[in-house]
């Protein structure tokens, strides 16, 4: 049996990605410009996701700000001292990242001109923050730079995505894709499974849709809950099931059974900081539930790709 991933793996591991395409070790740098959301500046609401806070997982939010040169200058540092990082990738990944003037966007983006070991540029965003000259900004980069767009989507089920306040609907996810697409730009779309009111049925259902709408990767984890935040909130009120470690892992292959071969895996899992998370505390460690879809898949002798 062929696997999708290079090495044996049983998916397309985001690392076999940039290794086929740099001849060198690249690793991202996470970077916070300072942007804000529709629905926390009173365009569409002001308290986010009701899952979200920036702090749980960006280092420089929870640091405090400081410019995009000096997180690019500092990170490069850390990376290629602990990992021998040659090449970079710089990753706008707090909040929306294209949620500002056009003007204003390209002198935040190009800051990587100024480090040549700078070789891609991801923007995390939402699908309604994203009209077409922004589009064509972010395009702009694709001759220099690896140039891929992150989009939230995190279900298909509209009714999730009122529950969870993200502030549009699926029609608008599609629209950011086909017009991403149209520039040649790669997507990644965001999912968690295990969100209040979810089956089984909704999560692959998702898989199905992107399956459909073709992206070209995904980031995928457990719904974990985080102080401060109005999911929290919910919670205390009333607790509601959360994934253990074996369901997520059963549920993510389930995932991979869905979707295409080729769609590259940028994340199996997401951490948070011990000490924010309300549960399940095994999201606490990535590791853990990577581990986990790894034996999921070994144990059904299964792959990426297999029900597609």
């Amino acid at each position: 049996m062929v696997f999708p991933g290079p090495g044996g793996k049983r998916y397309c591991t985001f690392n076999s990605y940039l290794k086929s395409r740099f001849a060198c070790r690249v690793h991202k740098i996470s970077l916070d410009a300072g942007f804000t959301c529709p629905t926390r500046d009173g365009t569409k609401g002001t308290t986010g996701c009701i899952y979200c806070t920036n702090q749980s997982f960006s280092f420089h939010t929870r640091a405090g700000p400081t410019s995009v040169y000096e997180q690019l200058e500092s990170g490069m540092k850390f990376m290629h001292k602990r990992f021998r990082a040659e090449k970079f990738i710089a990753y706008f990944q707090a909040f929306s990242s294209t949620y500002a003037p056009v003007h204003e966007l390209k002198a935040i983006y190009d800051n990587i001109k100024n480090f040549p070991e700078i070789v891609g540029l991801f923007i995390g965003t939402r699908p309604d923050c994203v009209p077409d000259p922004v589009l064509d900004l972010i395009a702009s980069y694709r001759e220099h730079y690896l140039t891929w767009i992150e989009y939230g989507l995190q279900s298909s089920s509209e009714e999730t995505l009122k529950r969870i306040h993200r502030g549009h609907g699926l029609a608008e996810f599609t629209d950011a894709v086909a017009r991403t697409h149209a520039r040649g730009i790669e997507v990644c779309a965001h999912v968690i499974l295990g969100l209040p009111g979810e089956t089984g049925s909704h999560m692959l259902a998702t898989a199905d849709y992107l399956g459909r709408v073709r992206v070209d990767g995904v980031k995928l984890h457990a719904l974990h809950v985080l102080k401060n935040t109005p999911l929290a909130d919910e919670y205390e009120k009333r607790a509601f099931p959360l994934l253990s470690l074996e369901e997520y892992a059963a549920l993510a292959c389930d995932f991979l059974e869905r979707i295409p071969p080729e769609m590259i895996m940028l994340r199996l899992a997401a951490v948070a900081p011990h000490a924010q998370l309300v549960g399940p505390m095994w999201c606490a460690s990535k590791y853990k539930a990577q581990a986990a879809v790894d034996a999921e898949l070994e144990r059904r002798d299964s792959y990426q790709g297999r029900l597609f």
